[in-house]
């Protein structure tokens, strides 16, 4: 539907209109409703604003001066929406909000202009952008409680969850709240996003949590226009799938501002008084297509398409005032004319605006890393009497030597004892103290408002975490299994990793998730349980992957990645080594060569280990051993039995997968000449690929060879060893690089 035919059909209904009796402003816009005149015309305009947005939109792409052209005309009820809220309720916006956006901007006491002003800035990609800078066009603005969101498929469903949870959580944790105590989040999507698996995960948290009696005060607002681009959703199949347990339902016609207020209002008064969710209706329509390239006659009939003009929410809007006689037809054209011509001329000053003009300014909010204050946060600890209470009098580094799981387990337990924002979360972790019982004894200590299972639902564990982050807490969430977090991978490399970027760190989300995984599990068979895969997390711009080998360096890590994520926000996935959990030799049985003593807070400034710094053994001037993860372990075995035949080896356990440790692995490399990447991941897409690339850009020399698993799913029982990485197979290539 072009934007020429709705706007004709606009301008020659409301002609058409009859004026009624006068009635007050103060009174309501007709029996039986709420909605005063007064509120009803200053929420049309707002609604007209949002239309002519959408209109500047087209205008300014067909003078190649603007780019992304999917609109709100027909949603523009969603204005009844945010009157029912409050500025400080945290939202988290369908990509149709046009009219919500500028509601609430208004409600901030801002002048209309400037939300208007910030659509625009966002249409032509300019870098004064108040959210996104020119990044991507989104809703959002930190004065406004609007958390931006790209998602176009109800990806942000989970975070909408968590930040919900966060509400209540945050005061039972006595740490600072981002939004006032008697808040609620609302989280609006369309009718075809309903059905995506991340919806889906949305609506089953919040029933599974009110089913348990935990308050969960969260707004479910789809906006039913009844077609996903093309694809029509069949007819009262929104209302079927929304009735959910726990989860109150409030249906409004959209399009009908009057009815689409009065239901608001009920569902946000349910919502904040009960501290439970609900799912608000709202049937709309789509006028101008789907997007500004989107033909639709080519999928839809000319009879739907005028029966969606007859619903137009800003023409009933328009009736709704004229029949009540608070403004006349002629009154409502002039001011359409006037600020159709105001929207244009602003939309015109946008692309005058400056544009982000470099890489280094494109990626500046990606992942702002401030080495010296990470350091400084990173060895902070609790004061000695909270300590030795967490601890029950028995402090973690008068203990014996640890294995990896439990030196992981200790640093935790003095986190949660200094960070009262922290959560540890997931699958089991709570009275089983997960699988492997790294967090064993955790939620005794601190409760179970700090440390709590979830259900079994990677994207909710995710989501949840998510929320509380940029609620200004400090999730600490847990996968059990490396292989899992790809099933809600999305979580990372679409919410976690892009909010810095599409909100310029206005909105930090900061996040640990703590991953058990890599291969080498003996008699816990198959690929779910043993994954060597984490190329799809190297991809991902920004994102911190440690990786852990020796208890030492977990226990110093894991204290860099909560500074890291609590002073910069930093996206963190903290890997931890299975098969290493529980290690505690290295080469002989009972040496106790893989255990390591718990350094004591005093000394915990000098152990602190940078991101993307590696740890070098030995120093060998024949052969450098780049390593990681299971890897190190091997290879210094086979460094030892390799020395024995007069092979001078050093070993770089590279610790960081991303950022690599480059600096570290240069050095490291010219020392000897020759290189060997021992890698555990796959051939196709591991890490060895990245390091040889480091080492070939950094105008490296030598030679350079390496060794890794096979392009395998990792099998069940000895057949595993066919396809992993072996001792044998890192020393039989050493050989064959010194040959």
């Amino acid at each position: 539907m072009a934007r020429d035919t709705v706007e004709t059909h606009f301008i020659q209904a409301v002609a058409t209109l009859e004026t009624g009796a006068a009635r007050d402003p103060a009174s309501p816009i007709r029996e039986g409703t709420a909605l005063t005149g007064e509120r009803c015309h200053a929420l049309y305009w707002r609604q007209l604003d949002s239309r002519l947005l959408d209109i500047a939109a087209r205008w300014l792409r067909e003078q190649d001066l603007g780019f992304y052209t999917i609109g709100s005309a027909g949603h523009e009820g969603n204005a009844a929406v945010a009157a029912a809220l409050r500025p400080d309720d945290p939202a988290l916006l369908h990509y149709r909000s046009g009219a919500f956006y500028l509601t609430r901007s208004e409600q901030a006491g801002r002048l209309p202009d400037q939300g208007v002003r910030d659509v625009l800035l966002g249409l032509t990609a300019s870098a004064e952008e108040p959210i996104a800078g020119g990044r991507h066009k989104v809703f959002g603005h930190p004065d406004l409680a609007v958390i931006p969101q790209t998602s176009t498929i109800a990806s942000h469903l989970p975070r909408a969850v968590g930040v919900a949870l966060a509400i209540e959580r945050a005061r039972a944790l006595d740490a600072g709240q981002a939004w006032p105590d008697d808040a609620i989040t609302v989280c609006s999507f369309g009718d075809a996003s309903i059905n995506h698996a991340s919806a889906l995960t949305g609506f089953n948290t919040a029933a599974y949590a009110t089913h348990q009696g935990q308050p969960l005060p969260i707004l479910f607002v789809c906006e039913d226009n009844g077609i996903g681009i093309s694809v029509r959703t069949p007819k009262g199949w929104v209302a079927a799938a929304a009735r959910r347990p726990g989860i109150e339902y409030f249906a409004a016609d959209g399009c009908d501002l009057a009815d689409a207020y009065d239901t608001a209002q009920r569902a946000v008064s349910y919502v904040r008084t009960s501290r439970s969710p609900a799912f608000l209706h709202l049937s709309t329509v789509r006028l101008m297509g789907h997007a500004g390239s989107d033909v639709e006659a080519a999928y839809r009939t000319q009879r739907e398409i005028r029966a969606d003009l007859a619903r137009d929410p800003l023409l009933r809007t328009a009736r709704l005032l004229v029949e009540a006689g608070v403004t006349t037809p002629e009154e409502l054209l002039k001011r359409y004319e006037l600020s159709r011509e105001h929207v244009l001329r602003i939309a015109l000053e946008t692309t005058r605006s400056p544009r982000l003009a470099s890489a280094k300014e494109v990626m500046k909010p990606i992942a702002p890393r401030h080495a010296d204050l990470i350091a400084k946060i990173s060895p902070v600890a609790a004061e000695s009497r909270v300590r030795v209470k967490a601890f029950a009098g028995a402090l973690p580094e008068t203990e014996q030597p640890m294995t990896l799981a439990q030196s992981i387990n200790r640093t935790l337990a003095d986190a949660l004892a200094v960070y009262p924002e922290m959560m540890v979360f997931g699958e089991d972790v709570a009275k089983k103290g997960g699988v492997y019982g790294v967090t064993r004894g955790l939620q005794k200590r601190f409760g179970g408002s700090r440390v709590f299972d979830t259900l079994l639902d990677e994207q909710s564990i995710l989501g949840l975490a998510l929320g509380a982050g940029v609620s200004k807490l400090l999730p600490v969430p847990e996968i059990q299994y490396l292989a899992y977090l790809h099933n809600a991978l999305d979580q990372i490399r679409g919410e976690a990793a892009t909010l810095s970027f599409f909100s310029q760190g206005a909105y930090p989300n900061p996040l640990v998730v703590r991953v058990a995984g890599l291969a080498y599990q003996k008699g816990f068979g198959g690929h779910f349980h043993n994954d060597n895969a984490v190329g799809a997390l190297r991809d991902i711009p920004g994102l911190v992957v440690a990786a852990p080998s020796r208890p030492d360096d977990a226990s110093a890590m894991l204290r860099t990645c909560l500074a890291a994520a609590r002073t910069q926000g930093s996206v963190c996935v903290f890997l931890e080594p299975i098969a290493l959990y529980h290690t505690r030799d290295l080469f002989d049985a009972g040496d106790g060569g893989w255990l390591a003593p718990y350094a004591p807070p005093a000394r915990w400034a000098e152990t602190h280990v940078p991101i993307g710094r590696a740890r070098s053994y030995g120093d060998g001037r024949d052969l450098t051993i780049v390593t990681f993860g299971n890897g190190l372990r091997m290879s210094l075995r086979a460094a030892v039995r390799l020395t024995q035949e007069g092979v001078s080896c050093r070993v770089l356990d590279l610790r960081w997968l991303a950022p690599l440790p480059v600096e570290d692995l240069v050095r490291a490399a010219e020392l000897t000449g020759k290189v060997l990447i021992a890698d555990e991941t796959r051939h196709s897409g591991g890490v060895s690929e990245g390091v040889v690339a480091e080492l070939v850009d950094a105008g490296f020399q030598g030679q350079i060879a390496r060794v890794t698993s096979a392009d395998s799913f990792i099998p069940l029982g000895a057949a595993a060893d066919h396809v992993l990485l072996s001792e044998e197979e890192i020393e039989e290539a050493a050989r064959k690089l010194l040959s």
